[in-house]
């Protein structure tokens, strides 16, 4: 079977072009040929489409606002969202100096800061009188800090 090795050429295109096996014994002298077309999606588009999915269900209301996870290299970030007003009610990250003075993470936040975030957005949620939150994992799978954060904001006094 003779595989053309011309996809280390066209690596950047989208489509690539196979001949898999002999010429044909054809009168027209062509080959079969199968089109193998590469993944176009990174995982950041396939983690901004599960978000979408994810938030076609879930939905914060005022009496029920949704706490958004946003996890990057560097820091974590939750938010308390009213959708129907589009306002935040409650913020907290790994930028705000009490979480970033008593951990020291050089290379991004650990399960322990995640922890210590969700304490700090469950007191915060408490204090305003919110009690109820509907959990939106922002697309990441429920797993590691974003659980870890989940099951902390429980602890402390939330109902997901």
């Amino acid at each position: 079977m003779a595989a053309s090795l011309s996809l280390l050429q066209g690596a950047c295109a989208y489509r690539y072009q196979l001949v898999i096996g002999p010429k044909l014994a054809s009168s027209s002298g062509s080959q079969r040929s199968l089109i193998v077309e590469a993944k176009a999606t990174t995982r950041r588009q396939d983690r901004t489409a599960r978000h979408i999915r994810i938030r076609k269900k879930v939905e914060g209301t005022t009496e029920r606002p949704r706490l958004c996870v946003f996890r990057s290299n560097k820091h974590l970030y939750v938010q308390v969202i009213d959708d129907s007003k589009m306002h935040t009610l409650a913020s907290a990250s790994t930028m705000q100096k009490p979480i970033s003075e008593e951990f020291d993470f050089s290379s991004g936040p650990t399960i322990d800061v995640a922890k210590k975030i969700g304490e700090v957005i469950a007191k915060a949620c408490l204090e305003k009188g919110i009690t109820k939150v509907a959990f939106d994992r922002g697309g990441y799978s429920y797993h590691g800090r974003v659980q870890a954060l989940a099951d902390e904001a429980r602890e402390n006094g939330l109902q997901f």
